[in-house]
């Protein structure tokens, strides 16, 4: 199952969004109540580290596959990426050296 990462990202915003209004009634509110609104807000919290620590997860795979893609197409191609690396190189040096 692929995790979309803009929906997570989404997501974290919501939960901390819930947690930032339960501490803002519990600022207000006193006692037993009060004890409530700020448990609530924590367990909000902790979902929104577990939906960001998915995030994590998602972004570190799609960087290896994309490392991965890449290392396999300069072994694939070597004569191709050098010229390409080459080029790439020449075209920032005559930028920095265009003062």
């Amino acid at each position: 199952m692929e995790i979309n990462k803009e929906h997570l990202m989404s997501d974290i915003k919501t939960v901390l969004s819930d947690a930032e209004d339960l501490l803002k009634q519990a600022a207000s509110t006193t006692g037993e109540r009060a004890n409530e609104l700020s448990e609530k807000a924590l367990i909000r919290l902790k979902q929104a580290k577990e939906k960001a620590s998915d995030v994590q997860v998602v972004v570190v795979k799609k960087g290896k596959k994309a490392a991965r893609a890449t290392d396999d197409y300069v072994h694939d191609h070597p004569w191709t990426s050098i010229g390409v690396a080459t080029g790439i190189g020449m075209l920032i040096g005559l930028l920095i050296n265009r003062k």
